[in-house]
């Protein structure tokens, strides 16, 4: 097939190259070899013969289906393998969960007997002591334990009690629901303090009485007084005035709990009470200050800088000479 001169007076042959006047011959573009056939002839070749000729070990090869299905039994096959693992194991993991809440409960059944064993043997020893002190220096001493928490005290008062807020609805879609908001450590500060500035005379959370020491702290979820955990709902005991209530419901920490009561649901209430008993606080751990040592002198004022030493009165004895002989 001929094919006429192109543009310039180059002649087109049917391979797809153009020759010039002057016999030149001209490839196809590159790029356009690329695009137009970008497979190899030899991979084509090599994957017709695979297709036509049967697999080297006389079988089929697998196909993709076959080897997801095999995927699929191996995944199932280890699933139930863990599964089995997990649930053999979860006896040892309830029995070892039950020795340790057992632990906790022997020792919080120990700890109250030593409480209680703690107060009886306090107040024997206070009958001992006011049958020994005269009868005025009994009630002075007794005024002074009741003043700093180390007495037991009786008497009206009030009772602030705090709460969490109830428990959220779970989410419909998620299932999901965020925690209540909780009453925090510094809501139990904020309130102690208050009913102390409202002329409250003896104080006392969920039963711990508070000191000029005592320390509300928090660790992790939990509230401690005094290194002692208190668990919700807090109750705040007071005994004072007969105005203490309209005091503290006119302070700063009942306004900020009523607020929340508003906003996020928390609890609080305060209510007045008769006849009301808080038990003495545990007993201190006294810490005594000592003088310090302080250097000794020393014995003679040979060799050591600045020291005088004064000289001898009376006969047979002389200045010694001055610089100069004078």
């Amino acid at each position: 097939m001929t094919v006429g001169p192109t543009r310039g007076g180059a002649e087109q042959r049917p391979d797809g190259e153009e020759r010039g006047p002057a016999g030149r011959v001209y490839t196809a573009d590159f790029l356009t070899e690329l695009f137009g056939n970008p497979l190899d002839p030899g991979y084509a070749d090599a994957a017709a013969r695979r297709r036509s000729s049967p697999s080297p070990s006389g079988r089929p090869g697998w196909s993709s289906r076959t080897v997801s299905l095999v995927v699929v039994v191996a995944l199932g096959f280890l699933f139930a393998v863990a599964y089995r693992q997990t649930v053999a194991e979860e006896p040892g993991r309830s029995q070892a969960r039950a020795g340790l809440v057992a632990q906790i409960k022997e020792r919080e059944a120990e700890t109250d007997g030593l409480a209680a064993r703690a107060d009886r043997l306090r107040e024997e020893v206070g009958r001992q002591r006011d049958a020994a002190l005269s009868g005025s220096q009994a009630s002075r001493l007794r005024r002074l334990e009741a003043g700093t928490g180390l007495g037991r005290v009786r008497g009206d008062g009030v009772v602030v009690r705090l709460a969490d807020a109830p428990v959220a609805d779970k989410d419909g879609l998620t299932g999901s629901g965020g925690g209540p908001p909780r009453v925090l450590y510094t809501d139990l500060q904020k309130v102690a303090n208050d009913l102390w500035a409202a002329g409250a005379e003896a104080v006392a959370i969920n039963g711990q009485r508070l000191t000029a020491t005592s320390t509300i702290r928090s660790a992790g979820e939990a509230i401690l007084v005094d290194f002692r955990p208190v668990t919700g709902p807090y109750e705040v005991s007071a005994i004072g005035p007969g105005a203490l209530r309209d005091r503290f419901e006119d302070s700063r920490a009942a306004y900020l709990m009523r607020d929340l009561v508003e906003s996020v649901g928390l609890s609080f209430q305060v209510r007045e009470v008769e006849d009301v008993t808080l038990p003495a606080a545990p007993e201190p751990r006294l810490r005594y200050a000592e003088p310090s040592v302080s250097p000794s002198p020393s014995v003679s004022g040979s060799g050591v800088e600045g020291s005088s030493r004064p000289e001898p009165s009376g006969s047979g004895s002389s200045p010694s000479p001055s610089r100069g002989g004078r």
